[in-house]
């Protein structure tokens, strides 16, 4: 502890301001690392469409797309043919000769792009012996060899203007080029057609958004279709047509419009879909359209179609057709799922500008589990998301149970989680991580809805505007669930061991470059968006902006820049430090507190001042050769006329000249700078350094003396001057004994040993083994009894199931093996066990090592 002397210019820097500030360190030397410059250089000029303040600008526009479908699903061939007429209005001032649809199908085809460019993991992970940490997997082989052999992608024919003369055509991929015989000018609108049909996936074998389910035990199939017809690529200010190829990772980039669509189906199936019913005196029996009125006003869900009605409907299959007439006004998209397995149950939502029918459809596999949670789930997101967004506009909001561990289109979603049958004994259970893992994905699904299904970001390009804005909803949407729900994205803490990792890219990049899917697309922009609500802005200042994010854009498409610029502009704050170093870099965040220095006002009373020297003097330790002669007798004990005047004082004596000299420096201060010297306080010069690049607030847990704590929060500027260190001056009213930097792990550092004085160690557990070494003994292994085929049968199913554990933990997944990963593993793991992976579902290109 030290004395600052009393002198005018320190009383002086005092009162200008030091007590609040930060003291820049030496800057370092070459070149300086601005964190604070502005996003400027980055972000594009605004326009007349797309405004500074991230808003809309009084010239944005948007295409449209409307679409008439008649479709028709053969089941026992596993395919469906359709004609679709669309209707292209163009809104952009510009002129155009030709027009782009994704034909995304095409992923399927034995020569696809997805599939040419797939790759192994590694040749390591490929090698590796059987178990939880590589090898080859049967699944994993399976696909890549019936990928080869599948005829999948579209089969286009007749594609024609509204007249029905022949269109020039071009199939680049999943892209699609129609040529048009004169241009289209800005304000025309365009209506062509075109014929399609295509063999539809087994989702479990080949993986992808969509597909069906085989059931072998009772031979029925379970349809979840999306990405089935051809679909307008969009075309925008900023990218002009979005018409990169569908590798599996970037989802889809569409226009908004009208839908009206015919879906012809086994008359026993029951069909969700995209939009509203419009012929439910076809298609449904006088009973369930009756359960079906109680259900928009019940106060829980009824049941449309009974299990013992579904089980029913199990015991054959009707040679008979039936047609499902939609309509779905102002969507971007249109999906369906059918199966005469289908349990339904429905419940009415209604709260101010929002009127919905909540709707669950699944097979019996899914009870017990999916009648008690999946439509509250949908219901408990609307109510939320509707708090942190916009009402939810649309009439109708399905989940539906099938192969799909979790995909989302306009009102309706698919997700997976289900019970697990015992096959000896027929029980159904479920874990824990089964129980939340459905809840969350149809939360996370539904609030798809939301984004980008109505704030229609360009998927193709940026994942994590949707994905990591969603998860960042539905990580508050969970809070309110229930206590302690086991989300495992958006706590900082929880984010802490992906930003330490080396293999990582910025949020900021494209959808087909991310490394660590999940991490990098959900994880990370839920957490840095948590963070900017609890921390940086406060949850009354990001909420409104939040709020304004969503409404602004409600129906249009924003990119990353009006996403940025809205955040600011309705908060008042400048942001560009924390949108520059969480979404343009990969650097930590981990600040260390180095050094700490105490220091008092030295108030020169020479009785204060050498009573406190002589309490330093006292708090010195003894010196060795001082214990070892304690008890010596010395002379002047023997002889105590040797003592004088100096025997009784010491250094510490305070003399009339101390006090002379006291009296003269107070009478040429100012009455002001005497009080000051009175007030007693303790300042702490304490270093701070920036080890891990990301600069962050400092959140500083101070405990006094007293027992007393308390939290001093310093803004991130704290950093503006010198990013790498800087020294802060602390002021108590008494002395402190410990400081904590980011006491309750708010801003994801990710090494916290280096956030305390004094240094707290890290308790930890050690495990001991026992050493054995098992013999390799043949004569042992060749006298052992064989087996019955029962007995092989059950030693093998228990071995698939450890296999299983650990299937899809082995290498990160891309394309839609990644985004089924990143959708249904997001709950936390249960200490100290590891999480239970869910089951990979890929795209052609995209099948994990197994």
């Amino acid at each position: 502890m030290k004395r600052l002397p009393i002198v005018t210019s320190i009383i002086a820097s005092l009162a200008l301001g030091l007590a609040a500030s930060a003291i820049a360190a030496e800057p370092p030397a070459g070149k300086f690392d601005d964190k604070f410059r502005q996003l400027d250089e980055l972000l594009p000029t605004a326009t007349p469409y797309r405004t500074a303040s991230g808003a809309p600008g009084h010239q944005y526009w948007q295409q449209r797309a409307d679409y008439t479908i008649r479709a028709t699903l053969d089941e026992a061939n596993r395919s469906i043919s359709g004609t679709e007429q669309v209707t292209y209005h163009n809104n952009s001032p510009d002129t155009l000769t030709y027009l782009w649809l994704q034909l995304d199908q095409n992923i399927y085809q034995p020569g696809s792009d997805a599939r040419r460019v797939q790759t192994a993991p590694s040749r390591e992970a490929w090698m590796k012996p059987q178990g939880e940490e590589g090898g080859a997997k049967f699944e994993g082989v399976r696909a890549v060899l019936t990928g080869r052999e599948f005829d999948g992608g579209f089969k286009l024919s007749n594609i024609r203007t509204a007249g029905g003369a022949p269109l020039k055509y071009v199939v680049n991929g999943t892209m699609l080029r129609i040529d048009l015989p004169s241009p289209l000018k800005p304000g025309d609108k365009v209506s062509f057609g075109i014929d399609w049909s295509y063999k539809i996936n087994e989702q479990k074998v080949l993986g992808g958004r969509s597909g069906y389910e085989y059931f072998e035990e009772d031979k029925n199939a379970l349809f979840e279709i999306a990405q089935w017809f051809p679909r307008m690529a969009a075309y925008y200010d900023v990218a002009g047509w979005q018409h990169k190829q569908f590798l599996g990772s970037g989802e889809f980039t569409l226009e908004f419009g009208d839908y009206d669509v015919k879906i012809t189906v086994p008359a026993d199936h029951i069909v969700a879909s995209t939009g509203e019913l419009q012929n439910p005196g076809d298609v449904l029996t006088s009973a369930q359209r009756d359960r079906l009125a109680k259900a928009r006003t019940a106060s829980k869900p009824v049941l449309i179609v009974t299990q013992a009605e579904a089980e029913a409907a199990e015991k054959s299959v009707s040679k008979a057709t039936k047609t499902w007439h939609f309509k779905a006004k102002n969507v971007r998209d249109f999906a369906f799922a059918s199966s005469r397995k289908f349990i339904w149950d429905a419940q009415g939502y209604k709260k101010d500008g929002t009127s919905v029918l909540a709707m669950s459809y699944y097979p019996k596999e899914g009870n017990p589990l999916w009648e008690r949670y999946s439509t509250p789930s949908i219901i408990h997101t609307i109510e939320q998301y509707n708090k942190y967004s916009f009402d939810y506009p649309y009439p109708i909001a399905i989940s539906v149970n099938g192969p799909v561990g979790g995909m989302e289109y306009p009102m309706i979603s698919f997700n997976g989680p289900r019970p697990t049958k015992d096959k000896k004994t027929g029980e159904l259970t479920y874990s824990q991580r089964t129980k939340y893992g459905l809840i969350a994905v149809i939360i996370h699904e539904v609030g798809h809805n939301y984004f980008p299904m109505i704030v229609n970001s360009d998927e193709r390009q940026w994942t994590w505007m949707d994905e990591g804005l969603n998860s960042f909803v539905e990580y508050l949407a969970v809070q309110a669930w229930e206590k302690d729900f086991p989300i495992g994205r958006g706590d900082p803490r929880d984010i802490t061991a992906y930003m330490r990792s080396a293999n990582q890219v910025p949020i900021m990049t494209n959808s087909e470059s991310l490394l660590q899917f999940g991490n990098n697309a959900y994880a990370k922009p839920a957490t840095a968006l948590n963070i900017l609500r609890e921390t940086i802005l406060g949850r009354e200042l990001f909420d409104h902006a939040f709020r304004e994010y969503s409404r602004r854009w409600k129906f249009k498409r924003p990119t990353p820049a009006d996403f940025f610029r809205t955040m600011e502009d309705a908060s008042g704050t400048d942001l560009d430090w924390f949108w520059r170093g969480w979404f343009y870099t990969t650097d930590a965040v981990d600040i260390s507190l180095d050094n700490i220095t105490e220091f008092n006002i030295n108030t020169r009373d020479p009785e204060i001042e050498k009573a406190w020297q002589r309490a330093r003097k006292a708090e010195e330790p003894v010196s060795i050769t001082d214990q070892r002669n304690e008890g010596m007798e010395r002379r002047i004990d023997r002889h105590p006329e040797l003592k004088d005047f100096y025997n009784e004082h010491d250094q510490f004596t305070v003399t009339n000249a101390d006090r002379n000299k006291y009296r003269e420096a107070l009478g040429e201060l100012e009455p002001w700078q005497k009080d000051l010297l009175k007030q007693g306080k303790y300042l702490y010069l304490v270093d701070f350094t920036n080890k891990g690049g990301l600069v962050m607030p400092l959140i500083l847990e101070i405990t006094l003396k007293s027992g007393k704590k308390y939290i001093e929060r310093v803004p991130a500027e704290v950093w503006r001057y010198s990013p790498k260190k800087v020294t802060k001056l602390l002021v108590t009213d008494e002395p402190m004994t410990a400081l904590a930097h980011d006491p309750y792990w708010e801003t994801a550092d990710i090494d916290t040993s280096n956030n305390a004085w004094p240094r707290k160690a890290t308790p930890s557990r050690l495990e001991l083994f026992k050493m054995e070494r098992k013999p390799n003994d043949m004569m042992k292994d060749f006298n052992a009894p064989l087996k019955g085929d029962e007995e092989a049968a059950n030693g093998q199913k228990n071995g698939a199931k450890a296999d299983a554990k650990g299937a899809d933990a082995a290498t990160p997944a891309n394309g839609a093996a990644a985004k089924q990963q990143a959708e249904t593993q997001q709950l936390k793991d249960p200490a100290p066990a590891q999480a239970a992976p869910a089951r990979p579902k890929a795209e052609p290109n995209a099948e994990p090592a197994r």
